[in-house]
């Protein structure tokens, strides 16, 4: 980090946006259930200092509520998509040959077809939920995390520690479990701090255009989407802070992946 001023920013940055949606419901207490046609549409002051939305929503109360939505949906499928890419991957690598190639042609095949054109036809298919929508996004993402770690994987299945371990009798799952997993893990940590940041971007394209979650859950897509229909208004704070959430959010996480890369990139000594 200190090698790395703007991982160390976009670190920082990273904790601000992680405490802001965690721990501010719990200084900032808001009610995001109940409609209040009272008090819909007011300006940022008082007891609401970034107003409310149409439905009398605490602004900044939806923004914690809907940050955290997104943050949890995002690290479970950027989980769920490192998990199968890895294990794929390391399959493929350490199997060569014709499995190895018809491994990766499939998923040159599937990398053709919009990844978003999957997710919105499952999204409008089935009910959406935190747990379903991070399902879809992970089993529809984790592709390039394949060929990453498969990349790796031909590189260390000729290192003299893998050899030993195949000629010992180790299964070919143990080789990749406990040999060639762990040693590929800086590839991996960095592609979920990626995946992280993709799927956030997925997350609120899919609430933007309406196949994100419903009432009364709401992430950070489904605010901006109903705040962009009252912009002619001039109700800025249901755009801009919705919007500068989403932005700071996928910066930091990519500053804080390019340094990780920078940093665990370079080749480590194997585990024995």
């Amino acid at each position: 980090m200190r090698r790395h001023p703007l991982a160390l920013a976009g670190g920082l940055l990273l904790l601000l946006v992680v405490g802001f949606c965690v721990l501010g419901p719990l200084l900032h207490p808001t009610n995001q259930n109940d409609v209040d046609l009272v008090n819909a549409a007011l300006p940022p002051g008082g007891e609401h200092p970034l107003g409310t939305d149409t439905n009398g929503f605490d602004v900044l109360g939806r923004l914690m509520n809907g940050g955290r939505v997104s943050l949890q949906i995002s690290l479970l499928a950027a989980l769920v998509a490192t998990t199968i890419g890895t294990l794929y991957g390391a399959v493929a690598g350490l199997a060569g040959g014709v499995v190895d190639g018809f491994m990766m042609r499939l998923v040159d095949v599937m990398l053709s077809i919009p990844f978003l054109f999957f997710v919105l036809i499952l999204s409008a298919r089935f009910h959406a939920d935190a747990l379903s929508l991070s399902l879809v996004i992970g089993g529809f993402s984790w592709l390039l995390s394949a060929r990453l770690v498969r990349g790796e994987v031909l590189t260390l299945r000729v290192r003299e520690f893998v050899l030993a371990a195949r000629v010992m009798g180790a299964s070919r799952w143990r080789v990749i479990l406990t040999h060639l997993v762990p040693n590929a893990l800086g590839v991996i940590i960095v592609t979920v701090t990626f995946q992280v940041a993709d799927a956030i971007i997925v997350v609120s394209a899919l609430g933007f255009l309406g196949f994100g979650l419903t009432y009364p859950t709401a992430d950070w897509g489904s605010q901006l989407a109903s705040g962009v229909t009252y912009i002619s208004a001039d109700y800025w704070w249901l755009v801009y802070p919705v919007g500068a959430c989403i932005i700071l959010t996928v910066l930091a996480l990519n500053l804080l992946a390019d340094a990780l890369r920078d940093a665990i990139g370079r080749p480590t000594s194997a585990r024995s």
